[in-house]
């Protein structure tokens, strides 16, 4: 079992948490993962790893509340415990490449709470870091002062245009390329479709783009293929060759179909939970 030590709610959907696990807490690099089960009968869940503090041995995730375990997850208060928490899981970030480099980190939605520290260790390194957060709106951005404090520059979209720039964190990315700013390499992290649309800027302009591809998964080791890309015409498994991958190389359609096949299944089991503090189906 595994202790919720710090719990903040950082909007109306989206979860901060600190958990206990030491292990982890000094393992953990940026770009890693870990899996977690609420319950026993909870469904296996990947989250990448927000921020660790191995003094402490706390790993820090953040999380939307928008399926069933999320949901259930997010019920839970400082001081509950769920039921496993498994990691670090995957490759971490190859970011020594971008010392005294300029470069862009992209972080769409919540992809932001994972570009983040992304940002934050380049910029630690040296790296002369520009970050694009993309969000639906004000309501929903989440982070904003770490992320300044982890760039050189700063750059916030809203869909709906109600705080920082109007648009998408793909047209910032094509207009700072177009206005002559020299990028060495772009990270872009968030829901396919973004990066799909961000490695299709940055193909035109030949800099090389990774990104992190949080697909479905089950067990994190690669023995279910649940997590299967193409990359480069070759079946990669996320879990365990990845997050991380060449955006020139992914086939993202294909990603996006994958994604799309449990939806209706994720649906109802989001319908039947119920929360805990409420008694309501959630």
């Amino acid at each position: 079992m595994f202790k919720i030590v710090k719990k903040h709610r950082l909007n109306h959907e989206s979860v901060e948490m600190d958990i206990e696990a030491p292990f982890i807490a000094h393992k953990a690099k940026p770009g890693q993962f870990i899996i977690f089960r609420v319950d026993e009968e909870g469904e296996r869940v990947p989250l990448t790893v927000a921020g660790t503090d191995p003094e402490k041995g706390t790993v820090k995730i953040i999380f939307q509340q928008v399926g069933a375990s999320t949901l259930a997850l997010g019920d839970k208060e400082e001081g509950d415990f769920i039921q496993d928490f498994v990691g670090p899981l995957g490759q971490p970030s190859e970011l020594e490449q971008f010392k005294g480099k300029k470069i862009a980190v992209v972080g769409g939605g919540l992809g932001a709470a994972i570009a983040y520290p992304i940002a934050k260790a380049a910029h630690a390194l040296g790296a002369d870091v520009d970050m694009i957060a993309g969000f639906r709106n004000k309501d929903i951005i989440i982070l904003e002062d770490a992320m300044r404090a982890s760039s050189n520059r700063l750059f916030v979209t809203t869909d709906d245009g109600s705080n920082g720039v109007k648009g998408f964190v793909s047209d910032i990315l094509e207009q700072q390329i177009k206005a002559g700013t020299h990028y060495d390499h772009v990270i872009a992290i968030g829901p396919i479709i973004m990066m799909k649309v961000c490695v299709d800027v940055t193909r035109k302009h030949n800099i090389p783009t990774t990104v992190s591809m949080c697909t479905l998964m089950v067990d994190g080791t690669g023995m279910c293929g649940c997590c299967r890309l193409t990359v480069g015409g070759e079946t990669k498994f996320a879990c365990v060759d990845g997050p991380d991958f060449d955006g020139f190389k992914v086939d993202f359609d294909e990603a996006m179909s994958r994604g799309r096949m449990y939806r209706e299944q994720e649906t109802q089991a989001r319908e039947r939970h119920i929360c805990n503090l409420t008694g309501e189906a959630r």
